[in-house]
């Protein structure tokens, strides 16, 4: 790449963000460009191809702090006229470009070197458990001169929906060895189980009298097995327990399970239920459950 066409390359406009854009904009930017350019989705337009891969490059740069802050730096000095070419230059570039520090005595120094392969970037889709506890993904990448290559990538456990697992060596080659292979994680939704950072959340559903007299009962856990909690009388709707060590685990730590109370009101109530019902009515009638919250609106 010619020093011209790296500092001439707005990464900003090239993702459609602005140039104060913070990190989570930039994130949920790339990935919905990267979804709609994919190659899987995309095979055989070279164009769109192109773009993908100038997508890919322009988010490696700016969701890094680092390289983002020198990328910026680099793009200020040239459009300031700052830099003539062969003139030494202060600022310390090396980790930009994944170690391309060629790219920028390049363009601050005049020389050239050995340039590393091309990072690669692929994409994939695991189950909600399967990030939560580990998985070995198999898969086969296209090569632009070869045929497919087959490879396993471990997912780490813990793995947050739209992460990146890098595998190194295995990019595109270079002069100066392969590239790295970036795998970005897209976590399916589960239909109980939801998180926030370390902790999980489910709400539990549980009856009128379950709520009113106290029970036990009974949590599932993404284990697979199941805790017992002890629901004290009168818990109101809304109320959140919490079950210890039952969230994320990162090695020796985990995060919690909170358990939040929906309780639920029948739609349908005869016989028996609905005599109990009219007498307990009748027994709490004297009960202004309301008067208060009515003060308070005319306060």
């Amino acid at each position: 790449m010619a020093a011209k066409d790296l500092y001439e390359k707005d990464y900003y406009a090239i993702l459609g963000v602005d140039k104060k854009a913070d990190a989570a904009t930039i994130k949920k930017t790339y990935r919905s460009l990267a979804r709609e350019l994919h190659p899987d989705k995309t095979k055989g337009d070279k164009k769109l191809e192109d773009r993908f891969k100038e997508v890919s490059e322009a988010y490696e740069i700016l969701s890094d702090v680092k390289k983002r802050s020198e990328y910026d730096q680099a793009r200020q000095a040239f459009q300031s006229g700052a830099y003539k070419q062969g003139q030494q230059f202060s600022g310390d570039f090396s980790d930009l470009f994944n170690g391309g520090g060629d790219i920028f005595s390049q363009l601050f120094t005049g020389r050239r070197g050995p340039r590393k392969g091309q990072d690669v970037e692929t994409e994939i889709s695991i189950s909600f458990r399967d990030a939560l506890f580990g998985k070995e993904v198999d898969l086969r990448l296209a090569g632009q001169a070869s045929a497919p290559s087959a490879i396993t990538v471990r997912i780490p456990a813990g793995v947050n929906d739209g992460s990146k697992v890098r595998v190194k060596g295995r990019g595109g080659p270079g002069e100066a060895g392969p590239g790295d292979l970036f795998v970005l994680v897209n976590v399916i939704p589960h239909p109980i189980f939801t998180r926030k950072g370390e902790n999980l959340h489910i709400s539990l559903p549980v009856s009128f009298s379950e709520a009113a007299l106290g029970a036990d009962i009974s949590v599932p856990t993404i284990e697979g097995d199941e805790v017992k909690l002890r629901l004290g009388s009168g818990t109101q709707n809304g109320k959140t327990l919490r079950v210890k060590g039952r969230g994320v685990k990162k090695g020796v730590n985990a995060g919690d399970l909170i358990v939040m109370i929906e309780v639920q009101v029948p739609q349908r109530i005869d016989g028996k239920a609905k005599k109990a019902l009219e007498d307990f009515a009748a027994a709490t009638k004297d009960e202004d459950l309301r008067s208060e919250f009515m003060q308070r609106a005319r306060a």
